[in-house]
Formats: C-alpha cells, structure tokens, sequence
C-alpha cells in the first residue's frame, strides 16, 4: 500500500548551473570579494557589532509567485550535484524573470487575459500583445537562447524553500517512528517548467525523483501555475478563507480568468494520481490549492481511499457563499471519504455551509449525501519536537545565545515572526507596542520588540503604514545605546531563529485569523529552559488562532484590533511572576508535545482507514438483498421476538407525513395482526405523525405498540394511554426560540407553511410559489436555527420538501431503546441472564431510521440478541445489513410470509408436523 501525499509543492526542487551561479552548496557559493551572493544571508546584526541592529532598507524585490506562502521555517540543506554542464550567456534582465538565476524564467503572462465575455478589453489586449511583440523581438531571441541554456544545464536536486513546512516535517516524523510505511508525494516543483517543455532534462528530473525521493512530479503550464496560484488562490481564496472579503476597488476577484487556471491545476493533480493509483493506495490531499481533486479523482476511481485536510481556516457559511465557485468547491472537497479541519470551529463553519448551499443533512460525525456519508473531524497539526531537538544542539544556534545573551543584556524581548500581510496583523501589533511604551515609561529602554517580516512580493498601504509605525517608535525613544524596535523586512536563517525563541521573555501573535500557528508551538519548545536558565517566557497569542482553542487559556490571548488590551497583555507578559510563568508554561508545553505533527498524521491515516471501511460496509451496492429463506429461518428457530417497523414508506406509500390519511391501509392491518396471533410476536411502528392520527390507523390494531413524532411519544402494546417521553417544558422554551426564526422566512416564502406538532415543528415549502427560492430560504432557516438553538438541545433537518425541527434527546432510537428496557424488566427472575428477545427485526427507508439500524446492529454484534435483521428500502448508503428493492410491496409480502407461519398452531406434541408445515410456508 502506498500513501499518496498531493500538495502543491513538493519537498523537492531543481536548481541549475550557470555561468557565474557555481553549484549549491559548494564552497563558491560564499560571497566573494567584489561579487554579491546569490542568496542574502540575513543577519539580526553582524556578530562583532557593537551598535545597535538598524532597521534594513527596503530592497526592490522581483515578483516571485512561487515564493513560501505560509511562512513556516524551511530548511535548505546542501544539493546534490549532477554530472555535466553547459555554460552559456543568461537575460536576467527580463521582466518575466521568476526571480530565481538558478531556475527558469516564466512564460506566464502576468495578469492572465481578461475573460472573453468583454470582447472590448479582449481586442485591446491583443493590441498590445501584437504591439509588444513588434518591439521585443531581440527579448523574444534571447528567451530562445534562455531555453537553449536550460535544456543542457547541469542541475541539482535540493530540499525547496516553499510549501508547507508543518506537513512536510508531520510525514517525516510520522515516517522515522514507523507508523507511516510507502509514501509518494505528489506536487510540483514550485518553479517555471515551460522552457524546459519537450527536453529530456524535463524527463531526467522527473525519473530522478520518482526513483530516488519517492516523488511524483506534476508538471503544467507556467500560465496555468501563475492563474491558479498568484491570481485564483491568493486573490480570492486566500482573502476569503480569511475572512479578507475581496470587494476592494482594486481587487481582481471580479474576473473570472483565473478559475479555468485553476481547474487546470487541480486536474492536473488529479490525473497524476490516477494515473499511478493501485488499489489498496490511500490518497491525502492537502489545503486549499487542490479543492476539487478529491471529486475529480473520486469520479474516476469510485472506491478510492481519500482523505482531505485544510490547513488554513474555513470561513463561515456568510462569507463562504460570496465566492462565485462555491459549491463546485464545495463538491470537490465531498469527493473525499474523510475530511480534516484543524480546530472544531472550522469544522463547524464547514458542516453549516455545506447544509446551507447544498442542501445537506449535516450530522455531528460529518455529511450525509443522497449517496453517501462523508465523515469530517477537526485534529490540530502540530510540529516535530524530535528534529526540532537536534537543531538546537548546533554550534550555530549555541553561538548565536550567547550573542544575544551579551548584546542585550538587561533587557527583556518580545520577538515576532509573521508574513508581512493584512492577515497577520503586524500593523496592530506595532500600535499595541507603541501604546505600551506611552502608557509604561518605566520599561522604554529596558524592553525590545524584534520583528522579523516576511516581506510579499506587492507593495501595499500597510508596507508603508508599518514601516512609518516603526520609524515613529524608534525616533520617540530610540537613544545611541537602545532602540526599542528591531524591524527585519526579511527572513533570518534558522539558527538565529532558534536563538531567538530561546531568549525570548516574550512571543507576540497577533494574527487577524490563522488556521494554525506552529510559531508559537516552537517557542514554547525552545523555552524549555535547555539553553537558558529560567526560560518560560510568554505567550501573547491572537484568539483567532486556531492554535487558541488548544492552550485552555494558559496563554494570555488577546484581540488583536483591542490595543489598550494588547498593551496590557505585553505588560503582565513582561511582569508576571516566574511562578505563574511556569505553571503556563508547564501546561502549554503539554499541549505541545501531546498534537505533534507524528500524532496528526498517525490520527488522521486511523480515522480514514475506519471511516472508509465503515462507508463501504454501509454502501448500498454492498449491502446484500433481504433473503427470504434466512429470515424465514431466523424467524421459526428463534421464540421472543420484536420487530419495529416504520410506517411512512416502509408499510404503506404515503410519505409526506403533513397530508392525512383517509382511509386506514387495510393491506397493512391485515398483515400485522396476522403477525401478532402469535403471542411470541411483538411488533412497534414508528412514525413522525402525531399521536391521535396513529391511533386513528391502527384502531384495529389492538395488540400493537406505536411511537409518533420520531420518538417523543411511546404506546406500549395492550395499552391504552399514550406515555410522553420528551419534556414538555424543554419543548416548549425551545418552540418559543424556533418559531420566530421560522416565522421570519415564511414572510419571505409565499406558499410555504408552519406545522406545528407537541413536540416538532415543519416547514413545509413543497408548495411555495418559487421552489428553488423557497428552497434556499429553508436551508437559511435551518443554518440559523442549528446555530442559535444548538445549546436548546433542537436541530433542523433538512428534507425533501420541508425543514423539520425536533429535539435531539428524543428520537426513534431512543424510543427503542425504551422498549427493549421495558421488556428486559418484565422478565422474571429467573430470565434475568437473558435477552428480552432474541429476534429483533427492524425495517425502515429514512434518514432517521438509521440510527435504528445502528443500535439494532450493535445489540447483534455484542450478543445481547441472538438473531438480528435490519432492512433498508432506501437508495442511500445505509447501517443496514439488508436491502430491499421491492418497496412497501415487499414488505408486505416478507411479514405476511411471516405471519403465515404465525396462523400455524405450533406445538410441542406435532413437532413433526411442524417441520413439514413450516417447508409449505417456506
């Protein structure tokens, strides 16, 4: 079995040789004298400095669409070299240029064409490009003669600077303690790919890394990459999942060039791993550049194994539903068998817009389709302390604590590292730090704030904003021996990363929203005190971090757009008694060690193997049909028995239970008192109808046990007198809730109407005047209702036609439940080591009834009753063990086969004739 890993970045890439780049790694590549390095290495300040850091200047940056997004530490180790190479001039004037000597220039016109729909903006832009290529042909030579140079060029193959660091190390780690076996990563290799097209350096690298890393490489257009990623997902995906709604004048979200891009990609991946599928490979796809290659797999491998887990937030169902794609988004990631979230809120927000948008039952484990269940879980990532150890064991890192031990002696440090975006909230968290310092002159020059940057591609307001933020504490208090901000618009390399969080008396996140900030997991790791006496520095950390909702509030959490709040949290941070500081920290760093990233992985490949065998266990083209000679024998060898029957579609045609029945099924009541001439026989039917119109049906029925409205009311067999399981209180406070939700849409819905029952209420809105706008006021209806009833104990269900509204602690499992306890203490005192009945047979075709079938399996599965038959006549997936295709008409025959045996008088004294007898019913 082989795990297929698909993220859009593999952990692998390519660097080539060229005139004046010598080979990664190799001792050339140093800066020497009167040549600038090819790679700056940053520095917090120079080792032998005896001035204070100075904030770097802007550097002037190439648009880099493969750069790191998520701004997780990547390490870079050194390459391995190829043989031969070929030295030839290199353009990297070109505007095209990826940003990258040592990698091809990209082809991809940067934005993409506008849509076609705007024939006006489409003609001026082939102007132009009939323009430009009039003016650039010696450019479009030397593009030629760029080509030419990469297709022989020695190149090497190395560990890349972008994707997603804390899965890349989660696999590793998972890998090196032996819970993950074959593994393939699949993804691309985060650089321009077209100039390579057709060579067979392309085709070398491609058999280099699936031979020797294990490596599928998907290669597409450097037009495609650059309108799926620069454009589709980091302008509207990104912004949205963040809750960044992009309707900014300036924001490109409006056209639709970029989607197309995007589902190139995405099938791209998608034909790659079908392509090297075999069965029995599970399929992991990963985070929000590949939402539709579950789907687009699942189409063509049906019994695939597939997992998907997002690594950013989800949105709310409000913000979601602004994406013009959204529900082929929303079908892409519901191709998978399990779908992973980090914390449960997300999970939340996933669960209510998939019922919003696509009309979908959402249940607490997940999705149920019209043709299968879709499991979703929430398990938060974590990092890996094992590799994380050994760095800090380098001489690098142990040299560069004792410099800072020295340079900032007497002072105490709040360190940062974040992406230089709105998202990350650099710009709140330099106003907290500025409001501190103003309202607290006792700590002006006995604290710093170190901000490391990851500056983006694009100049912004908030480049500006922060830069002159960060000019304007420095000059207000900044003297020749302090500077109370250290601002690095750049990455610093890892051991001074290291260092850093080791010193620390303080880390600051202030993130506007984040999926998971693995940042902070790190810090509280190196705070461990290995490397500093007394280490158990703070942490500041946003409550809209998913990594908030792990740390039980042992972190001092803040709102980021609260800067009175912020500064005072800086405060207690820097003041806090080393007491308290450990017992924090002592609990934060449990938390840590416990969600490591082997631990995610491990959880995530166990919850998909149950969840995928459970599926194919309850697929309706693998559940058997109902045998009628195993039920036959079942049946006749077994002595007490219960059958618990639906009513609606199960025993007679009428479904929609708001329609009354005129006339009683007199097919059914025949059948069932037939049955129940055998006193060994005991037989419920559960309905959602009320009470009174049950009792009107089966008036002639004496003998037999009713449930109605799904469970809330119960009549035991012989009895008269109804018995109310629900509380009528709980009933009522939560209708007072409900009702006006629901009277709110049905002033927006003509023709829709209100049911109200004891213990459910219905919105019926098959006869609305506008279906389809009837239909999305009742999925509204019942988002709302499921999110601000949830703690009322009620949830909405949509179904075909209406919403129905009914308590969760009493339904027809519950019921159930009920009537086998009432059987088990009617047993005598000498019966009490058995089973009340040892038949039981449930038959049903609804959602509801699944449940049913759940706990009637269970009590098969433990012993409890010797013979147990669960039949469903629906065309869903099912917790059945039998299928019936034949509808009410062949329930009605398989119970009055039944009941034919029940007519026979059976006694001891004419077993012979018994035998025979039960042949002829047989």
């Amino acid at each position: 079995m082989t795990v297929f890993i698909a993220s859009l970045f593999l952990p692998k890439t390519v660097h080539f040789t060229l005139p004046g780049t010598p080979p990664r790694g190799s001792p050339s590549e140093k800066k020497q004298p009167g040549k600038p390095s090819l790679k700056r290495q940053s520095s917090l300040f120079q080792p032998t400095s005896i001035t204070p850091p100075i904030t770097p200047t802007d550097e002037k940056k190439q648009d880099d669409p493969f750069s790191n997004e998520d701004g997780l530490r990547i390490q870079i180790p050194n390459a391995e070299p190829t043989s031969g190479s070929v030295r030839a001039p290199v353009d990297r004037s070109s505007p095209t240029w990826g940003g990258r000597p040592d990698q091809p220039m990209s082809r991809a016109n940067s934005p993409p064409p506008p849509s076609l729909v705007d024939p006006a903006r489409a003609l001026q832009q082939k102007a132009k490009e009939m323009a430009r290529q009039g003016v650039t042909q010696p450019r479009q030579q030397r593009s030629a003669s760029h080509d030419r140079v990469f297709a022989h060029a020695d190149w090497t193959v190395t560990n890349a600077d972008q994707g997603n660091g804390g899965l890349r190390n989660a696999a590793e780690a998972a890998a090196r303690e032996g819970k993950l076996g074959d593994y393939m990563w699949v993804g691309t290799l985060g650089m321009p790919t077209d100039a390579l097209q057709g060579t067979q350096q392309l085709q070398d690298i491609e058999d280099r890394l699936a031979a020797e890393h294990d490596m599928l490489t998907v290669f597409c257009s450097d037009k495609d990459f650059n309108g799926h990623y620069s454009h589709f997902c980091k302008q509207i995906l990104w912004p949205v999942f963040h809750y960044q709604i992009p309707d900014n004048p300036k924001s490109k979200a409006y056209e639709d060039h970029s989607w197309k891009y995007y589902v190139n990609v995405n099938q791209a991946f998608a034909d790659k791993i079908i392509k090297n599928w075999k069965r029995g490979d599970v399929i992991w796809v990963h985070d929000y550049h590949l939402l539709l290659v579950p789907a687009m797999i699942r189409k063509k491998l049906p019994d695939a194994k597939i997992g998907f887990f997002l690594h950013v937030a989800f949105p709310s169902s409000e913000v979601f539903r602004c994406l013009a794609v959204r529900k082929q988004l929303l079908e892409g990631i519901l191709g998978a068998n399990l779908i992973g979230f980090q914390i449960h809120e997300y999970t939340r927000h996933f669960l209510q817009t998939c019922s919003r948008l696509l009309n979908a039952e959402a249940t607490p484990d997940g999705l149920q389709l019209e043709d299968r269940f879709v499991d979703v879980i929430n398990l938060p990532i974590g990092i890996d302390p094992v590799s994380l150890s050994q760095h800090r064991e380098e001489e690098q890192v142990k040299k560069w604590l004792d410099i800072m031990r020295e340079r900032y002696a007497g002072k105490k440090l709040i360190v940062a590292r974040d992406k230089l975006d709105h998202v990350r909230g650099v710009r709140q968290k330099l106003l907290s730090y500025e409001l501190f310092l103003n309202k607290n002159p006792q700590w002006r020059d006995k604290v710093v704030l170190i901000q490391v940057a990851l500056s983006t591609s694009e100049k912004s307001e908030l480049d500006a904003a922060v830069s002159d933020i960060v000019t304007r504490v420095n000059s207000s208090w900044a003297n020749l021996a302090y500077q109370p901000v250290v601002y690095l618009k750049q990455d610093i390399d890892y051991a001074q990363y290291l260092a850093l969080l080791s010193i620390a008396d303080a880390l600051m996140i202030t993130s506007q929203r984040e999926g998971m900030n693995l940042t902070s997991h790190e810090y509280l790791f190196c705070q461990d005190g290995k490397h500093s006496e007394k280490k158990h520095g703070s942490l500041i950390l946003s409550e809209f971090t998913g990594t908030s909702s792990l740390f039980g509030g042992n972190e001092l959490s803040v709102n980021p757009w609260d800067y009175r709040a912020c500064a005072e949290a800086i405060k207690k941070a820097l003041e806090m008694t080393d007491e308290e500081k450990k017992r924090r920290w002592t609990k934060l760093y449990e938390a840590i060690n416990h969600h490591t990233g082997a631990h995610w992985f491990t959880e995530l490949m166990s919850r998909l193997d149950i969840v995928y065998e459970e599926q194919q266990r309850r697929d309706q083209t693998s559940v058997p049909r109902l045998s009628m000679q195993n039920l036959i024998h079942q049946y006749t060898r077994t002595e007490r028995r219960l059958f618990i029957l639906d009513f609606e579609g199960t025993l007679v045609n009428w479904g929609p239970v708001n329609q009354i029945i005129p006339v009683s099924p007199q097919r059914t009541l025949d059948v069932l008192n037939d049955l129940l001439l055998d006193e060994r026989n005991t037989i419920y039917v559960m309905s959602g109808r009320r009470p009174e119109e049950l009792d009107r049906i089966f008036r002639r029925v004496p003998n037999l046990g009713l449930i109605a409205e799904n469970g809330c009311f119960l009549k035991d067999c012989g009895s008269a007198q109804w018995t109310e399981m629900a509380d009528p209180e709980q009933i009522r406070a939560w209708k007072e809730s409900v009702r006006p939700i629901l009277t709110y849409y049905l002033e927006r819905t003509p023709g829709a109407e209100i049911e109200d029952r004891r213990c459910s209420l219905i919105f019926h809105y098959k006869s609305a005047e506008d279906y389809e706008a009837a239909q999305r006021q009742a999925t509204d209806a019942a988002s709302h209702i499921n999110d601000a009833c949830e703690e009322q104990r009620v949830h909405a269900i949509p179904m075909d036609g209406c919403v129905l509204v009914e308590p969760i602690d009493w339904t027809k499992t519950t019921a159930a439940q009920k009537i086998f306890a009432d059987l088990e203490a009617k047993m005598g005192p000498d019966e009490k080591h058995k089973s009340p009945v040892d038949f039981l047979a449930v038959i049903g075709d609804g959602r509801e009834d699944e449940k049913v079938f759940k706990w009637a399996n269970t009590l098969g599965e433990e012993g409890t009753v010797k013979e147990v038959v669960t039949v469903s006549l629906g065309n869903r997936n099912t917790e059945a063990t039998a299928t019936m295709t034949q509808g009410v008409s062949g329930v009605l025959i398989a119970l009055q086969k039944l009941a034919s045996i029940a007519m026979v008088k059976v006694t001891t004294a004419h077993g012979e004739g018994h035998e025979d007898q039960q042949q002829n019913a047989e």
